[in-house]
C-alpha cells in the first residue's frame, strides 16, 4: 500500500554504501532521492565507511588513543555528509549537525537534515536510533552492503536465509545468541537495537546500493527486513 501522508523519516546511509570507497555517482543519487522526499520530514545519517578505517588505522599508527581515533572516524563522517549538504543546496541545512537538538532546530525549520557522526563511543548506527527517537521519527531506514537481515552473515555463509520480519527483541536474542557468525551487529550496532527497541521506531533494513530500495521502503513496500 502506497503511503499517501507526511512522515518523519530518518535514512541512514551506511559508510559501506558510499564511503568505501567515497562513490560521487552514488551520493548524487542520494541526494536526489532526499529531494524527492522532501514531502516528508527527513533526515539521513551517513557514515565513514572505508574511508573511516583507513584514517582510524593512520590515527593507530600514530599513537593516538582511542577516543582520539573515534574523533578522526566522526570527523570523516561528517566531511561525507558535507558533500550531501553542500549537494543539496538550499533544501539542507547549510552546514551538518554535531548535536540532536541540532539536527531537530534544523527539521523543526523544514530542511532536509544530513549528519554524520556525534561523539566518541556511539556509532552512526546508534545516531540514527537516537536522532529517530529525538524526533519521534515514524521509520527508520538502514540502507546497508546486504539484502536485510540474514541468521548468519550471507558472505560466509553463502546458503545464509534472509529474514524478511520480526520484533526488535527477536533481533536482540538473534544477536545475542550468535554474535561472531549472525552478521547482525554488522547491519545495526547493540546500542541501536536497544535505543530502537525502547522507541519501538518502526526500521527497515534495505540494501543500499540501489537507492530505490529506500524509497520503496519509505512508501510501505515489501523490501529488505522489517523490523516492528
Amino acid at each position: 500500500m502506497v503511503r499517501c501522508f507526511r512522515l518523519r523519516v530518518v535514512i541512514r546511509v551506511g559508510g559501506s554504501v558510499v564511503a568505501s570507497p567515497v562513490d560521487s555517482a552514488l551520493i548524487a543519487k542520494y541526494v536526489d532521492l532526499l529531494k524527492n522526499l522532501k514531502k516528508h520530514e527527513i533526515v539521513a545519517v551517513v557514515g565513514g565507511g572505508m574511508s573511516a578505517r583507513d584514517f582510524i588505522k593512520v590515527a593507530g599508527e600514530l599513537g593516538l588513543d582511542e577516543p582520539s581515533r573515534d574523533w578522526v572516524a566522526i570527523f570523516v563522517s561528517r566531511l561525507v555528509a558535507l558533500l550531501f549538504v553542500m549537494r543539496l543546496g538550499e533544501l539542507g541545512c547549510g552546514s551538518v549537525p554535531v548535536s540532536l537538538d541540532e539536527a531537530s532546530d534544523c527539521l523543526k525549520r523544514g530542511k532536509i537534515v544530513v549528519m554524520g557522526g556525534l561523539k566518541p563511543g556511539m556509532t552512526t548506527d546508534a545516531v540514527a536510533a537516537l536522532v529517530a527517537e529525538k524526533v519521534k521519527a515514524e521509520l527508520l531506514v538502514k540502507a546497508t552492503d546486504q539484502d536485510g537481515i540474514y541468521a548468519k552473515d550471507p558472505r560466509k555463509y553463502p546458503g545464509a536465509k534472509k529474514i524478511d520480519k520480526l520484533g526488535f527483541d527477536d533481533l536482540f536474542r538473534l544477536f545475542e545468541l550468535d554474535k561472531h557468525e549472525a552478521g547482525i551487529h554488522q547491519i545495526l550496532d547493540p546500542e541501536a537495537v536497544r535505543v530502537l527497541r525502547k522507541s519501538r521506531t518502526k526500521t527497515v533494513v534495505v540494501n543500499g546500493f540501489k537507492p530505490k530500495n529506500v524509497l520503496l521502503a519509505v512508501k510501505g513496500r515489501k523490501v529488505g527486513t522489517v523490523i516492528c
